[in-house]
């Protein structure tokens, strides 16, 4: 879970008031953190909720105290709405070209001035904390957002963000004292031996100029030592946000701006410029007010909360949670405020309502009925496989049901696989619903090489299945997956455990020839029950195999465990 480090007297600053430790550990739940240390000042707080990575910073924590402590959030009018923005646009000399060949590279950029902030000691230090947050956690390692700041004043209108050649563009980068080339930033610079794999398969790379040809950075990696040094008492900084999902690279956008006017900052809004469709147009003017809102109407509050609450005190426990609120004939409209975007459903919206109002201040209700449970027929069936699994020599995993669309794709040769995906994706770690157990058995493997061999490796859990057929398009499966690894591992190794388990099943099974894109041809089955696909087996491909850094031979079969029911 995202961790962040505060001083209490930074935070004191920003939510406007003296407050104890004692007083900051019981808002703590506003934020769905918790106080871990306290040395001297000097916090720690862990946040329990991915969804939420505008409170991962002093600025975000203290913003969301202070409008429970205010009854409302304060006004931010940095933010641009698409009606406004071809005004904004006409007056705004601070302007963003984007280079065509960027959207093959890395093709979103968003960005704003800040003027009115003194740089000291601890906003230098929560600058580069919130930078690094939303890099690291929100943006996969900068794969999918990566934010760069430099000093304004010295940066010439327009800016490009261009492509170039990395063997022929060259520039001093934060850290060193004479030029290196792109390529050998890459090679030499700490930053490019850490975050170069975003570039991995590029022929060329991106790069900001300003209209006088200097180089403010070269995006994901460094700035440059030139443009990009913010120290302590500057005044006036540009800053920007690239990466491959436009969404997030505008979110995080708009989560520092709201850090900048937090700090007593004045936002400029920069308009840019692509030559090429986006899904926000062609001409994008940031920071960006998406408007997200939903409706949540009296009738949904009842049944997900299980009592009436009057909607008043609902519009009022929402404002003083820092979202808006309006009232319609059907309910109340709930809107995000641009910093924010994690609703989903107006149940997101009711549980905003919960924390403000306060988890202990609902009624208890003891049950009234008296049930005796027990296990369903499927997780009776997985706890016998488990049990012959082990007495087969295997090894337990459990892995995260969410997991990267290209491991359930193109890292299992599976290209035009298709999977359940999450609508507001806040990590491309996180991005889709696993529709096999076999990448999380496959990733293992590949960062298990340091391990004894041989390997003997299992998962049962449950996967999504894309279904056009069923009700929401997809169906959850409970299945077994196991793995063997060493350096004779094959077919006829991994059959043998199969025919094991099916042995203790007292179940009978054939094997079919089948095509698979993850298996080597010829070495792959299709496992059959009753004339009907339960899973498949086969050999490894080597070409998966590098794919996931695994440098031993590997066989592994899969089974739904529902259809042996």
């Amino acid at each position: 879970m995202p961790t962040i480090t505060a001083h209490l007297r930074d935070l004191q600053t920003l939510i406007g008031r003296e407050i104890s430790l004692s007083e900051l550990e019981e808002r703590m739940p506003l934020a769905k953190a918790e106080l871990k240390r306290d040395e001297d000042g000097e916090l720690t707080i862990e946040f329990n909720d991915t969804n939420r990575p505008d409170l991962w910073s002093a600025e975000g924590l203290a913003r969301q105290i202070r409008a429970y402590e205010e009854g409302k959030s304060r006004s931010y009018t940095c933010f641009v709405s698409p009606k406004e923005a071809p005004s904004v646009a006409a007056s705004s000399e601070a302007i963003i070209h984007v280079s065509p060949a960027l959207q093959e590279v890395r093709p979103y950029i968003a960005a704003f001035l800040v003027k009115g902030i003194t740089i000291d000691d601890e906003g230098l230090r929560q600058l580069i904390q919130s930078q690094e947050k939303l890099s690291e956690n929100f943006g996969n390692k900068r794969a999918a957002v990566s934010v760069g700041t430099y000093r304004a004043a010295h940066i010439t209108w327009p800016v490009r963000y261009a492509d170039t050649d990395p063997g022929s563009t060259s520039f001093v980068p934060l850290g060193f004292d004479e030029p290196m080339t792109l390529r050998e930033i890459l090679e030499r610079h700490p930053k490019g031996i850490d975050y170069g794999y975003t570039l991995e398969g590029k022929a060329r790379y991106p790069l900001l100029i300003d209209a006088k040809n200097e180089i403010l950075s070269f995006p994901p990696i460094i700035n440059s030592r030139t443009l990009g040094e913010v120290k302590v008492g500057d005044d006036y900084l540009l800053i920007e946000i690239t990466g491959t999902e436009m969404r997030q690279v505008l979110l995080a956008c708009n989560i520092l701006a709201a850090n900048a006017v937090d700090r007593g900052g004045q936002v400029s809004p920069v308009r840019c410029v692509y030559p090429y469709d986006t899904p926000f147009g062609r001409e994008v003017v940031t920071p960006y007010d998406f408007g997200d809102s939903t409706l949540v109407t009296a009738g949904e509050m009842a049944r997900v909360l299980g009592q009436e609450v009057p909607l008043d005190e609902v519009a009022t426990k929402l404002t003083a949670y820092g979202v808006g609120v309006t009232r319609e004939a059907d309910g109340l409209r709930v809107t995000l405020p641009p910093y924010r975007r994690d609703y989903m459903h107006p149940v997101d919206a009711i549980e905003d309502y919960l924390i403000s109002a306060g988890y202990n201040s609902f009624e208890l209700e003891m049950p009234s009925d008296y049930t005796v449970g027990e296990l369903t027929a499927i997780e009776q069936l997985a706890a016998h496989v488990r049990g012959i699994v082990v007495g087969l020599g295997f090894v337990e995993i459990m892995t995260n049901v969410l997991t990267a669309k290209a491991d359930c794709t193109e890292r299992v040769g599976l290209p035009d696989e298709r999977v359940v995906e999450i609508a507001n994706v806040m990590s491309e770690l996180y991005a889709v619903l696993r529709n096999s157990l076999v990448p999380s058995l496959l990733r293992m493997e590949g960062i298990s090489s340091r391990a004894t061999y041989p390997h003997r490796v299992f998962e049962l859990g449950e996967v999504q299945v894309y279904d056009e057929t069923a009700d929401l398009k997809s169906r959850t499966e409970v299945r077994l997956a196991a793995i063997i690894a060493h350096s004779t591992a094959s077919f006829s190794e991994a059959h043998s455990y199969l025919d094991g388990l099916f042995y203790y099943l007292d179940r009978a099974y054939e094997l079919a020839p089948v095509n698979r894109g993850t298996f080597i041809p010829g070495r792959a089955g299709e496992i059959l029950v009753g004339g009907k696909s339960v899973g498949f087996i086969g050999e490894v491909h080597p070409e998966v195999l590098e794919k996931w850094g695994i440098t031993m031979p590997c066989a592994l079969f899969e089974i739904t465990l529902d259809a042996l029911l």
